[in-house]
């Protein structure tokens, strides 16, 4: 069923920080599954827009960086000693490591998959000269001589996300500013959660995505939960 740590002949099963956010992510998959209330398949929850379909999952790994949460359970398999704040927060530290300039190179390439699958069929640009081109305004770098990102592109080109790449920064958009109403309310706020369920959870694809989120949030999705959260902003910004 899972594909965690397995126990050994000395330890029992100790899943990583890593396995926790992955089981949370699919937990959330599987409540929109389950609280879905679509009447015909094309209505369900696995029927979501592409831009959407990740908010229920992404948004449940924001409890694994919390204290309340994780020290509800985290414990020392020994000694019983429950996970510490100064811990926590180096984990926190570690995973905005390096935020900003993942946040660029991430949105280059859902420029460079928007400039592919918006080209004028009639251009006469060789590939290198093509991306050069669409990713002039936005690469920190000069590109290394002999490499090419189009050509190993594989999710654009033989997978589902062509002109879609954006729905991975879209929806931690989504799921960041969701998530800073439960950070606001209290992580384990019934409210909130009831109304993340009703709006969110239970709609499947029943309703515009934009409304859902706007019944549950109380306004358009703001980029700026997301960069507090990576550190990049302060919560004042």
């Amino acid at each position: 069923v899972t594909n965690f740590t397995k126990p050994t002949d000395s330890a029992p099963s100790l899943i990583t920080h890593d396995e926790l956010c992955t089981l949370l992510h699919e937990f959330g998959h599987c409540l929109h599954a389950m609280l879905g209330e679509g009447r015909y398949e094309s209505l369900g929850t696995t029927n979501v827009s592409t831009d959407f379909v990740e908010l229920p999952s992404q948004i449940m790994e924001n409890w694994a960086f919390e204290p309340e949460f994780l020290q509800s359970f985290a414990k020392h398999y020994k000694t019983g000693e429950v996970i510490s704040t100064e811990l926590i927060d180096k984990i926190v530290e570690t995973k905005n490591y390096n935020a900003a300039y993942y946040q660029v190179r991430q949105l280059n390439f859902g420029i460079l998959d928007m400039a592919w699958n918006d080209m004028d069929t009639m251009t006469n640009k060789d590939v290198l000269t093509f991306e050069s081109d669409a990713l002039k305004n936005v690469t920190l770098f000069p590109p290394v001589k002999g490499t090419c990102i189009s050509t190993s592109f594989s999710h654009i080109f033989t997978g589902q996300y062509a002109a879609g790449y954006y729905s991975y920064k879209w929806s931690e958009v989504l799921e960041a500013d969701a998530f800073s109403l439960f950070k606001e309310k209290g992580i384990f706020n019934p409210e909130v959660s009831e109304s993340f369920r009703a709006n969110i959870l239970s709609r499947g694809n029943t309703e515009d995505p934009a409304t859902m989120f706007r019944n549950f949030r109380g306004h358009d999705p703001q980029v700026g939960a997301l960069l507090n959260k990576l550190g990049i902003t302060s919560q004042n910004q």
